[in-house]
């Protein structure tokens, strides 16, 4: 489980994110919605430690990012918004080499890899080296390399951006899976087709703060609107926030 209380981080005077606050529970998809430029990347970084805030609280399932960094990264799966696969690597040696990190025994990790390869759909490519991969090739392997310890808890970052119809039906289905298994994911995203389909909670943000927070009927009775799309408009204020 996830909460976060006050949470915010400036770069020079930019309020990147200003008083952010909400819980993902776990056994739920918690989504985090908003325009580009709202915040979302910054505080997945922040609750990842790859940023430390400059105010504000996280906890872990009880741990605290800044603090407990190295024992936070056990319980953390991450896909970031950039994948960062090691080009020079096979797909099943950039899975292979996270594993090691998170200091399994490498028994333990050729199992993990075989289930995922077979999870994910990745037998015509897992010994190929990565460079090259397609866009969905690549979050396969990144989605891999972040499960292969079995995480708790799951960040992922704009996750289908670029990927096709089937393969993005698949990642929800992996999604949905892990949701199935009591794990606590949030996943960034601005398509309200994904929103719609996988998240119980939705916590929209714009301008850094938290805009709204509840499940998609609750967003919907809120606003009166008939569709997540004008509920999302209507909520961050203006229709020029979605091309900000």
């Amino acid at each position: 489980m996830i909460v976060v209380k006050n949470l915010k981080k400036s770069f020079g005077e930019i309020k990147a994110v200003n008083g952010i606050s909400f819980e993902a529970r776990d056994g739920e998809i918690t989504g985090l919605l908003g325009p580009n430029g709202a915040g979302k990347t910054t505080t997945l970084r922040m609750l990842y430690s790859l940023l430390p805030p400059d105010e504000g609280e996280i906890r872990i399932d009880g741990m605290d990012p800044v603090n407990d960094a190295m024992e936070i990264k056990r319980t953390l799966g991450v896909v970031p918004d950039s994948r960062g696969l090691y080009t020079r690597l096979t797909a099943r040696e950039n899975i292979a080499y996270f594993g090691e990190l998170h200091g399994m025994k490498r028994p333990a990790i050729a199992g993990r890899i075989e289930e995922l390869t077979r999870t994910l759909n990745m037998q015509d490519f897992i010994d190929r080296r990565t460079e090259g991969f397609s866009q969905g090739q690549r979050v396969k392997v990144a989605i891999a390399r972040a499960m292969v310890h079995e995480p708790q808890t799951v960040l992922l970052d704009e996750p289908s951006n670029g990927l096709d119809v089937m393969s993005t039906r698949a990642l929800r289905e992996y999604i949905l899976g892990l949701k199935a298994q009591g794990r606590s994911i949030v996943l960034s995203t601005h398509i309200m087709q994904e929103v719609a389909a996988l998240c119980d909670r939705i916590v929209i943000i714009a301008n850094g703060q938290v805009a709204a927070d509840g499940s998609a009927n609750e967003l919907l009775a809120r606003t009166g609107c008939d569709s997540l799309e004008d509920a999302f408009v209507q909520l961050i204020g203006s229709e020029e926030g979605l091309l900000a």
